[in-house]
């Protein structure tokens, strides 16, 4: 993660102390150009020049250590403003006094006096005022989207984390039932076998490498479906009534091992015991904006769905759904005494 690359390519501008050096020595020279009459900037410039910062200081800190903080942080803004003309009009008046009747106490022989009006000094402040605070706002405003930005990094790493343990979830509980089919041909000798092997391969291959790809075509999903239901077939002998209706206008894309899922559970809850009355149902459709998916299966008798979904399977789905398209799905689950229903509305731009 290089969030912090660039803080680490210029640590130095992250010191809040050379900020401050920075800022100060940048008003020093503005302002002794200003206060100095000739060509040449006389040591006696340079005194003048650091005393009117000393008093220029003391307000500006008093805003960014007191006013900012406890009025303008907290929504104040009244309290903030009278606060700011109030260090406004000490410091002007700290000044005027200061270099009126202090200063020959303080350096005698310099014969310092105020040079500039109430109002002039009362400009010096304000410019002063409103341009530290604007930095330190700004400053403030840059910290926070780094921050939001690294939050944002934090949340898309953990997602992808999340999403990998449920695929790591998925793709070992898929395989291992799907084998199941194989391992009852062999047991059999079923003439069947190297076509079963074939179809499960081409499963394998999805599972392994297209699994880990963040998004594949419908098309492609719908295929394996196929190769699933086909590969059930031979454990169920044909008896089970499979109906799959798809009306596909776009070939959009969707995460992989989505919908397969989906189908595994009505085989796995829906085809057992009396093979002739056991039914699965899928309805597809899908379009640019939109892909619904509906599947029903029967319910055997006396049949609990609390205590036979349960591992990965409906849950995973649901997390998976939940991480990829927050605020962008619809996933119910439905069920009376003969029959189990999912649908699944998805909103999608490809």
């Amino acid at each position: 993660m290089n969030l912090s690359t660039n803080n680490k390519a210029y640590p130095i501008l992250q010191n809040s102390l050379f900020n401050h050096l920075l800022f100060w020595v940048v008003a020093y020279f503005i302002l002794i150009n200003i206060f100095s009459n000739a060509n040449k900037i006389l040591p006696v410039d340079r005194v003048y020049t650091l005393i009117f910062m000393v008093t220029l200081s003391l307000p500006v800190y008093l805003n960014l250590q007191f006013l900012i903080p406890k009025f303008l942080r907290t929504g104040k803004y009244f309290a903030f403003l009278l606060g700011f003309f109030l260090v406004l009009s000490l410091g002007v008046a700290f000044n005027y006094f200061l270099f009126s009747h202090l200063i020959d106490y303080i350096l005698p022989g310099y014969y310092f006096i105020s040079y500039y009006t109430l109002w002039d000094l009362a400009k010096f402040f304000l410019a002063f005022l409103i341009s530290s605070t604007l930095l330190k706002l700004s400053k403030e405003w840059f910290e926070l989207l780094k921050t939001q930005k690294e939050i944002s990094e934090l949340e898309k790493e953990k997602t992808a984390i999340e999403l990998k343990a449920l695929r790591s979830q998925v793709n070992p509980h898929f395989l291992f039932n799907t084998l199941n089919v194989l391992y009852t041909l062999a047991l059999d000798k079923a003439k069947e076998t190297p076509e079963v092997i074939i179809k499960l391969s081409d499963l394998l291959r999805y599972v392994i490498y297209d699994s880990n790809k963040d998004s594949i075509p419908l098309s492609a999903e719908l295929e394996q479906i196929n190769n699933y239901i086909s590969l059930q077939s031979y454990r169920t002998e044909n008896t089970a009534k499979v109906k799959l209706k798809k009306q596909i206008k776009e070939d959009i894309h969707i995460p992989p091992m989505l919908l397969i899922p989906l189908v595994e559970n009505s085989y796995k809850h829906g085809i057992k015991g009396d093979l002739n009355n056991t039914f699965i149902n899928i309805q597809i459709n899908a379009d640019k904006r939109q892909l619904d998916f509906e599947i029903e299966n029967n319910l055997p008798e006396a049949s609990d769905i609390k205590q036979t979904d349960h591992g990965v399977g409906l849950a995973n789905i649901q997390n998976r759904l939940a991480l990829l398209f927050p605020e962008k799905h619809l996933f119910q689950i439905s069920k009376d005494e003969h029959k189990f229903k999912v649908s699944l509305k998805l909103s999608h731009e490809d």
